[in-house]
């Protein structure tokens, strides 16, 4: 017996959102924190859609919904009081006395589309009708604007509901991995205490971007280095009416001001800091600060969150080394540019945690976690280009600007527009599994279904599964030997009269489908060969969710 089956260690949001993962699939996790409280600093500020279509599935949309709805109004704000002289009176005789769902969406700030290296995406030139958009469902309209440590206190929420154990003020320092014996975690209290030994079944590195868990296990890491030092804060300025709204590219590097009171970030292309680890002093920011944007009378007389980064790009080459696991900013790291990081490791999470469950508990062989590496690394790897592109194309260089003048004016247009924004917003994200129908890997679509609820709202207890479009009832009677592990969903959907059934994992990717006319019932239940092109249901529960009860079998 182990003390638990799984220790993260790191108790920001992918810690916390793998913890919660973990314990739906009921597993027994403690999350070992180094900080004895939230960390306030200024990081992430947004998340993209497989984040929200994450939390949505989770039931936690509503509580993102509520802190964006609070982030907005700080951003309006600003916009108003920075806005030409005029505009500001107009803006606000045309809410008064608006009230309801159509006077908060006047409220809020206009669309955001996003940028790419600072090029600011035009939200009119967005085509919304492109396909990749459809099926949603409610995380379609959700807002993007949440700060990281909002999230991580709505995570923290939801973990000790759901019976995670976390312990703050408690470093990872060591840990001995037994093979098949589990792994044995030395924590040790950061106010000096005596250590404990604790033993589990695995470990999670959730612990940033100088990972103790990654180091001690002898992940590979490469990457590229760093030439660039960017600074982000929430500071006290004076002389700030003369700064530029927005994102600014000068003659030395860029800087934005905005979109709420006293936020800034720099770049510089000096090359990486001496010690990134240093505080950072007003005087060390206002003198980045007055470099960048050539206002040399603004000031910077305090500062209430800031965090020194660089460009360092680099990936552990696998994402499991025995019984330890990476996820977040310990499996990988990048420039903070089109805000991929946090959603990254969101994303991390929620693949990796119903695998994780089942293997721990004995319900999936061991084989299971291979996935996760194979399903992740390659999305990793893209963000990892993508910031890597933002970089080249903000150098102050000539051949730089050239080439950021060319992608501006392609930017600009409707097709541009369209295709970054897809990028941005991680919407393009599947996974290369077997099977031959088209939705196979891709996130399963949000379908309205005849009773009233949709596919979103059947996910929230973490379960897979099987969704039957045309009530077959050798379906049923298939997944019935999974019945602890898959749900089984018999509704009419209107919307989609092609589809017939889906068999969809826990973190809501489609690990089977059928479309009407292909046979939904014993030929493509278990019959060795599907027509059509398509794939028996019988060896998709098997190599998603293991072997059928022992009862089944007999």
């Amino acid at each position: 017996m182990t003390d638990y089956d799984v220790v993260v260690a790191g108790a920001g949001p992918v810690g916390l959102f793998l913890a919660c993962e973990l314990r739906l699939g009921g597993a027994r996790v403690l999350v070992a924190e180094r900080l004895a409280e939230v960390d306030e600093t200024i990081k992430a500020g947004a998340i993209n859609t497989p984040s929200a279509v994450a939390l949505y599935r989770r039931g936690l949309l509503p509580e993102v919904t509520r802190v964006w709805e609070q982030s907005a109004a700080r951003i309006l704000a600003f916009m108003r009081a920075n806005a030409p002289q005029g505009q500001e009176q107009e803006g606000q005789e045309g809410q008064e006395g608006q009230g309801g769902e159509a006077g908060l969406k006047d409220r809020m700030p206009p669309k955001f589309a996003g940028h790419f290296a600072g090029i600011m995406l035009d939200a009119a030139l967005f085509d919304e009708s492109d396909p990749a958009y459809a099926d949603l469902g409610p995380a379609a309209d959700a807002g993007l604007g949440v700060p990281q440590a909002e999230l991580e206190r709505i995570l923290a929420v939801r973990a000790a509901e759901s019976g995670v154990e976390v312990r703050r003020g408690v470093a990872l320092t060591g840990f001995r991995d037994h093979g098949d014996d589990g792994v044995t975690v030395e924590l040790a209290p950061v106010d000096g205490s005596a250590p404990r030994r604790v033993s589990a079944g695995w470990l999670v590195g959730c612990d940033g971007g100088r990972s103790t868990v990654r180091k001690l296990a002898g992940f590979d890491f490469p990457g590229t280095d760093p030439e660039i030092t960017g600074y982000q804060a929430i500071a006290d300025l004076t002389g700030a009416e003369k700064l530029g709204k927005g994102w600014n590219t000068t003659e030395v590097g860029t800087y934005v001001h905005g979109p709420f009171p006293g936020r800034v970030l720099t770049v510089e292309f000096d090359g990486p800091p001496a010690d990134r680890s240093a505080p950072v002093t007003p005087e060390e920011l206002q003198a980045s600060l007055r470099r960048v944007s050539g206002v040399p009378d603004v000031s910077v007389t305090g500062i209430r969150s800031v965090t020194r980064f660089t460009d360092n790009a680099r990936q552990a080459s696998t994402y499991r080394r025995g019984r330890v696991l990476l996820a977040g900013d310990a499996a990988h790291v990048h420039s903070p540019f089109g805000g991929q990081g946090l959603n990254l490791g969101l994303g991390d999470a929620m693949n990796l945690g119903w695998k994780l469950a089942a293997v721990a508990r004995g319900l999936a062989p061991e084989a299971l976690l291979d996935t996760y590496t194979a399903e992740r690394h390659p999305i990793g790897a893209w963000v990892l280009d993508w910031t890597r592109a933002q970089i080249a194309l903000m150098r102050p260089d000539r051949h730089a600007r050239a080439l950021r003048r060319v992608v501006t004016d392609l930017a600009l247009t409707t097709t541009g527009t369209t295709y970054l924004v897809k990028q941005i917003s991680g919407i393009w994200q599947r996974y290369d599994l077997p099977g031959g129908h088209p939705l196979v890997g891709a996130s399963a679509p949000d379908l309205e279904l005849a009773d009233g609820s949709r596919l979103g709202d059947r996910l929230h207890e973490g379960r897979g599964l099987l969704l039957d479009l045309t009530g077959d009832p050798s379906l049923r009677a298939l997944a019935d030997a999974y019945a602890d592990r898959v749900t089984v969903v018999t509704a009419p959907c209107a919307a989609r009269p092609e589809l017939a059934a889906l068999l969809v994992r826990p973190d809501g990717f489609v690990a089977w489908a059928a479309d009407t006319g292909t046979g939904t019932g014993t030929a493509i239940a278990s019959g060795p060969e599907a027509p059509n092109g398509g794939e028996p249901l019988l060896p998709a529960l098997e190599r998603w969710f293991g072997e059928p009860a022992a009862a089944a079998r007999s």
